[in-house]
């Protein structure tokens, strides 16, 4: 436990933002000017110090780069309309990175650690905060094994790692997606649920396969029967027929999407029909079929809502209804984007004022 964060702040020697062309940010590409690091040794949490963004120095025989025992988060702040940063939810965050950390065997953190460490390097950086419409300060968190040692165990030494980048959008435009029923995501009793970066790569070849034939992303199915959808490579999937939203629900191969969860909370609020239960292939390729279904997305902390505008299965392409028209998806994003800026009363308490 700690009960107190003495954290040791350092200074970059020269900030590169005037480097950043707010009217022109890729996703993923441009870094921000400090990073937040805390170490694990002998048991404990310890060295706490924001130092200027810098590469970081390996041995060959770190274990993360031949086990990959890690986990992470994805989260983003935003500028209200008063000019002030903002986290959304970095409490469930925290919470879900630790509940990857236990699966994962490497050691939680303490929230004294987690938001203090966040909240410092928000307020450090709060300059590289873009304040374009679709634009946010995307903020990764995450925990690494740095035992310099071959041989497969739990490591005794870790790192913990906080740093940020402007972002734009994820996706420019609604994607085109393809359902999987060859390969597999996940498995019951495995790490599907983890933030874990062994997940990611697993994905990797089979959303090149699709890619080649057109597609953005991937609609994985049980890895047991391929008869039920779980997720995409990025995001949680819903779907709307007749009127009611109809999702997966999260359990240990689908990841818990705070997005989601957020999309959820919203929807049920406004009195629209919620069900998460198990969706086969077979209900939405029908429902596909007779037009029944009115939208279609994805949810995810990098691209908020992803409208999708085309299904694919066995070599048919189904399209869907254009974006304009989608009452409930576009009122969910315009929910969550009103009170990030502070439009909208925050009824849920999702905000954290930096």
């Amino acid at each position: 436990m700690i009960e107190t964060i003495d954290i040791k702040i350092g200074q970059t020697a020269k900030s590169r933002i005037n480097e950043l062309d707010f009217d022109n940010i890729p996703f993923g590409r441009v870094f921000s000017d400090h990073m937040f690091v805390a170490e694990f040794d002998n048991g404990v949490w310890k060295n706490f110090e924001i130092r200027p963004y810098e590469f970081l120095s390996l041995s060959p025989a770190n274990t993360i780069l031949h086990y990959g025992q890690s986990v992470f988060e994805g989260m983003k702040a935003y500028k209200n309309l008063n000019g002030e940063a903002i986290l959304f939810r970095p409490l469930d965050n925290f919470i879900r990175l630790n509940k990857s950390a236990r699966r994962m065997c490497i050691p939680e953190l303490p929230e004294e650690l987690f938001m203090g460490g966040l909240t410092e390097l928000i307020r450090k950086d709060s300059q590289w905060i873009p304040d374009r419409p679709g634009t946010s300060l995307y903020v990764r968190p995450f925990i690494f094994a740095s035992d310099d040692y071959i041989g497969i165990k739990p490591s005794d030494t870790y790192k913990f790692i906080i740093f940020t980048c402007p972002v734009g959008a994820y996706y420019s435009q609604p994607v085109r997606v393809k359902i999987e029923t060859e390969f597999s995501r996940a498995f019951e009793g495995g790490v599907g649920y983890a933030k874990t970066g062994g997940n990611y790569a697993a994905s990797l070849y089979p959303a090149k396969l699709a890619q080649e034939k057109g597609y953005d992303q991937l609609i994985w199915t049980d890895g047991k029967t391929h008869q039920y959808i779980e997720e995409s490579g990025t995001m949680n999937l819903m779907f709307v027929i007749d009127g009611k939203i109809i999702t997966a629900p999260t359990d240990d191969t689908i990841l818990k999407g705070v997005t989601r969860d957020s999309a959820l909370t919203l929807a049920r609020d406004w009195g629209i029909e919620v069900e998460e239960r198990k969706v086969a292939v077979a209900e939405i390729l029908e429902a596909l079929k007779a037009g029944k279904v009115q939208e279609a997305f994805g949810t995810g902390t990098a691209a908020t809502i992803a409208h999708i505008a085309e299904i694919g299965y066995d070599g048919v392409d189904y399209q869907l209804p254009p974006v304009e028209g989608r009452t409930v998806s576009n009122k969910i994003l315009a929910a969550l984007n009103d009170i990030k800026l502070g439009k909208a009363e925050d009824k849920f308490n999702w905000i954290h004022k930096v």
